[in-house]
C-alpha cells in the first residue's frame, strides 16, 4: 500500500509536535552519506566525536570521554539525526556497550543518560514517521525476513501506525496485505482498541463487521462497551451477529447495561492504570476521532490530562444513554476538576477548549448531592485538591441538613472530611459546617469548634518529619534546611514513626515527610504512612542512592504525593523539591496570607455561632485556644476574638479579655472595656480584686472617653459598694486577689 498525500497531511502536524524536531522526517542515510552523497566536514567531525567517545570509554579515560560526549551533544543534532549518525558509523554495538558502561561512572553518567535518551527518542520518532510506516506496511507482503522486520517496526510505532493500518485493513485490492494487517492489529493488542472503536461509527456496515471481528479477537474487555453499544444501535443484521460473536469471545453479555459498561470504563481511565496508558513514560498520549473524509485522525494531548479527557468522553457517552445516573455524573465532575488541576499553565487542551466553562461551574451546577459523591471519591483516593473543590461546591449549594444529615451510600463525606489528614480540607469542612448553624447534633460535631479554633491559631504552622535511620548527621542537615523554610521538625527517631506517635497525635497535621534511607526501608516507611490515618496524605520526599531512584519512581510514578530524588542533592534543589512536591500534593504550604484568611473566616463563623448561642457547636470548646490567641493579636482580630470570648460563660474568659484591655490604651482599650461590660451583662462579674482596682483607676483617668468606658464597665459588672468605696478612697487591700462579688 502506498502512503497517500492525504495520510501524510493528517499525520505530519501531530508528529512534528510530538517529535519536537525540524528533522523529524530526515532520511535514514542523512548522516552516514551514500554512494552519491559524500559526507560533509561537519558530519565527519560528528562521526569522529562519536568514535572517540566510544574509544575513551573503552580505555577508561572517563574525563576525556565526558568532554567528547558533551561536544557531540552540543552539535545540535535532532534525535533522529543522532540515530542516523550512530547507525551510519557502523559502531552500533560498541556505542550501546559504551553507553551502558558510562552510565555506571559518575562523571560520565549525565552525558551517557542524555545520549541514551536521545538515541531512544530518535528510534521511536523514526518508527512513527508516516513515510517509514508506509514502507513497513509494504514489507508485510514481501519475504519472511522483510515481513518480520516490518511487523517489528510497526509494533514499535504502535498507535501512531493505526490510521494507515486501518486503511490497509479496509482496502479490498490486496487480500494478502489485508490478512497480514489483521494479524498485526490483533498482535498490537491494547494499542489497536481505541482507534478501532473510535472508527466504528464512521464506517459502513460491511466495514463495521470486519472491524468488530478484529476487536473480538483482541483479548481485552476495553472494547466491550463500544461493541455492545453498536449491537444495540445497529439495524444491520450481519453487524449485530458479528457483535454477538465478539461479545461472547470477550466474556461479555449482550443484555448488560451499556451505560454501566461505559461508566466502569470511565472509572478505569480515571484511576490512570498502566494498561490504559499507551505511552506511560512519554510527554504525550493520543486522542482519536474519525473523519469521513480523512479517516482516523490523531491529536496529541499532554499525558497529565489524557486520562481525564478519556474518562470524561466515556462518561459523556454513558450519560447520553442514561442521564439519570448520579454516579456517572459525579465521575464526570470529578474528572473535570482533575483536568483543571492537572492542566499546565497556558496549555490549550484539545479535549477541553478554553471557550468552555470552567470545572467549578459544572461542579456547582450539578448540585450538592453530586458534590458529595465527588468528595467521597476524593477521600477514597486521597486526592486533597479534589476534596477542596468538592467542599467548595457543597458549601455553595447544600442546605444545612444536606451537609451532615443525608448519607451517600451509607457514608457522610462532609463529616469524614473533618478527619481527613490535611488541614486545608479539615478547616474548609469545619467552616462549611459551622456556617450552616446546625440545630441538631450530628456525628463528629465535637470536632468542628476545635478545628475552627485551630484555624485561628495554627493555620500557619507547618510540621515535618525527617527519618534517616541511625544517621543523625543527615537528620540535622535536612532539619536545618526545612527550618529555613519555616517548618517545625519533629524530633529524630531511629524507629520510624514508632517513637513519634504521641507528637504526631498532638500535631494539627503532618505537612511533609522526608526520608533518607535504603530502598526497602523507604518503601516500608511510605506504606506505613499511607496506612496511618494521620499520615495518609502527607507528602513524602524520598531521597535515595543513584541506583534506587528509578525503581522507586516507577513504583510511585502516578502518586503526586510522593517525590523521589537522589540523596546527593544540593540545598537549593532540596528546597525546590519540597516546594514542588507540596504544590502538587496539596496546593503548597499554607502561606501567611492564606493563614490570615483562614483565621478571619474561622473567627467570623465562631462569632456567629456565639451570637446565635448555638447549642450543637458551642464556642466554649474553643475558649482555651482563643484565650491564648487573644494575647498575641491586635486590631480588629483582637476585638473579634474578645467578642467571642464575651459569650463564653467562664470566669477565665472574662478575666482574659480584661487583662488584654488593661494592657492597651486609647480607643482599643475603650472598645475592649465595652466587650468586658457585655460579658458582665451576660454572666455577671468574674473579675478579681486586682482587675477591679485597675478598672477604678481607669475610671479616675483624666482621659474622659477612657474614664467613661471604665465607669460603664463598672456599672455593667455591678461592683458591690462595700468593695467599691474603699478602693476609690485607696484603702483597699492591695495584695488580695479575691474575686469581687456582685451586689
Amino acid at each position: 500500500m502506498r502512503l497517500s498525500n492525504r495520510n501524510i497531511a493528517r499525520l505530519s502536524c501531530s508528529l512534528v509536535l510530538l517529535c519536537g524536531t525540524a528533522g523529524a522526517f530526515s532520511s535514514s542515510s542523512a548522516m552516514a552519506g551514500t554512494a552519491n552523497q559524500p559526507v560533509s566536514d561537519q558530519e565527519e567531525h560528528q562521526l569522529e566525536l562519536l568514535r572517540d567517545f566510544i574509544h575513551f570509554v573503552k580505555i577508561a579515560r572517563y574525563d576525556v570521554a565526558a568532554d567528547l560526549g558533551r561536544q557531540l551533544l552540543d552539535q545540535g543534532l535532532s534525535p533522529m539525526e543522532f540515530v542516523d549518525l550512530v547507525e551510519g558509523s557502523r559502531e552500533m554495538d560498541r556505542f550501546e556497550q559504551a553507553v551502558a558502561a558510562a552510565m555506571r561512572v559518575p562523571v560520565l553518567e549525565p552525558v551517557a543518560a542524555e545520549m541514551d535518551s536521545m538515541f531512544r527518542d530518535g528510534k521511536l520518532a523514526r518508527a512513527r514517521n508516516p513515510e517509514e510506516i508506509a514502507r513497513n506496511i509494504e514489507l508485510l507482503t514481501q519475504g519472511l525476513r522483510a515481513r518480520q522486520l516490518g511487523r517489528q517496526r510497526l509494533i514499535v510505532a504502535g498507535e501512531y501506525a493505526m490510521p494507515q493500518l486501518l486503511d490497509a485493513f479496509l482496502q479490498q485490492r490486496d487480500i494478502a496485505l489485508k490478512a497480514q494487517v489483521q494479524r498485526l492489529l490483533i498482535d498490537m493488542g491494547r494499542q489497536s482498541i481505541v482507534p478501532l472503536t473510535t472508527a466504528l461509527d464512521g464506517l459502513d456496515g460491511t466495514r463495521q463487521e470486519a472491524v468488530v471481528e478484529v476487536l473480538g479477537l483482541i483479548p481485552y474487555r476495553t472494547s466491550l462497551p463500544a461493541i455492545t453499544d453498536l449491537h444495540d444501535r445497529t439495524g444491520n443484521g450481519a453487524v449485530r451477529e458479528a457483535c454477538k460473536r465478539a461479545i461472547a469471545r470477550l466474556g461479555g453479555d449482550v443484555n448488560e447495561s451499556v451505560s454501566e459498561m461505559y461508566t466502569v470504563l470511565a472509572d478505569s481511565y480515571y484511576s490512570e492504570p498502566a494498561e490504559l496508558t499507551s505511552f506511560p513514560d512519554e510527554e504525550y498520549q493520543l486522542l482519536w476521532h474519525f473523519d469521513n473524509g480523512l479517516g482516523l485522525v490523531m491529536t496529541p494531548i499532554l499525558t497529565p490530562v489524557f486520562h481525564e479527557a478519556m474518562a470524561m468522553k466515556t462518561a459523556e457517552r454513558s450519560l447520553s444513554i442514561d442521564p439519570d445516573n448520579a454516579e456517572t455524573l459525579g465521575l464526570w465532575v470529578a474528572s473535570n476538576y482533575s483536568r483543571a488541576l492537572d492542566t499546565p499553565d497556558g496549555y490549550e487542551n484539545p479535549a477541553y477548549p478554553s471557550t468552555r466553562r470552567g470545572a467549578p461551574y459544572y461542579g456547582i451546577a450539578a448540585g450538592s448531592d453530586i458534590a458529595q459523591l465527588v468528595l467521597r471519591r476524593a477521600i477514597d483516593t486521597r486526592d486533597t485538591p479534589l476534596a477542596r473543590n468538592a467542599i467548595d461546591a457543597i458549601a455553595e449549594t447544600a442546605g444545612s441538613r444536606t451537609l451532615w444529615g443525608e448519607s451517600v451510600g451509607e457514608r457522610y463525606p462532609m463529616l469524614e472530611a473533618l478527619s481527613y489528614p490535611n488541614r486545608r480540607v479539615q478547616y474548609e469542612a469545619a467552616l462549611a459546617l459551622g456556617k450552616a448553624q446546625p440545630k441538631d447534633s450530628f456525628t463528629s460535631s465535637e470536632r468542628v469548634i476545635p478545628l475552627l479554633a485551630s484555624a485561628v491559631r495554627d493555620a500557619s504552622v507547618i510540621n515535618a518529619i525527617v527519618l534517616t535511620g541511625t544517621d543523625r548527621e543527615k537528620y540535622e542537615q535536612y532539619r536545618g534546611l526545612l527550618e529555613t523554610q519555616g517548618y517545625t521538625v519533629l524530633p529524630p527517631s531511629e524507629n520510624g514513626f514508632d517513637d513519634l506517635q504521641a507528637t504526631i497525635t498532638d500535631s494539627p497535621a503532618i505537612d511533609l515527610i522526608v526520608t533518607s534511607m535504603d530502598y526497602d526501608s523507604t518503601l516500608l516507611t511510605i506504606e506505613i504512612a499511607r496506612n496511618d490515618p494521620k499520615l495518609a496524605v502527607a507528602p513524602v520526599l524520598a531521597l535515595l542512592g543513584p541506583d534506587e531512584v528509578e525503581p522507586m519512581r516507577r513504583q510511585y510514578r502516578r502518586d503526586q504525593t510522593i517525590a523521589v530524588r537522589r540523596d546527593a542533592i544540593s540545598s537549593d534543589a532540596f528546597r525546590n523539591s519540597v516546594d514542588d512536591l507540596l504544590m502538587a500534593a496539596s496546593g503548597g504550604v499554607i502561606s501567611s496570607d492564606e493563614a490570615e484568611a483562614y483565621a478571619a473566616r474561622a473567627i467570623g463563623v465562631l462569632r456567629d455561632l456565639a451570637i446565635s448561642n448555638n447549642r450543637v457547636l458551642n464556642v466554649t470548646d474553643a475558649a482555651t485556644i482563643l484565650i491564648d490567641v487573644l494575647e498575641h493579636v491586635e486590631g480588629l482580630t483582637m476585638l473579634d476574638v474578645a467578642e467571642i470570648l464575651s459569650y463564653v460563660p467562664q470566669e477565665r474568659a472574662q478575666s482574659a479579655v480584661m487583662d488584654r484591655a488593661l494592657a492597651l490604651d486609647g480607643l482599643d482599650q475603650q472598645e475592649m472595656l465595652a466587650i468586658v461590660a457585655d460579658s458582665g451583662k451576660r454572666f455577671g462579674n468574674a473579675l478579681d480584686r486586682r482587675q477591679i482596682r485597675r478598672l477604678i483607676e481607669l475610671a479616675q483617668s483624666d482621659d474622659e472617653p477612657t474614664a467613661t468606658a471604665a465607669v460603664a464597665t463598672m456599672g455593667a459588672l455591678d461592683v458591690q459598694n462595700t468593695d467599691l468605696v474603699p478602693l476609690i478612697l485607696n484603702h483597699g487591700a492591695s495584695g488580695s486577689e479575691d474575686r469581687v462579688t456582685s451586689k
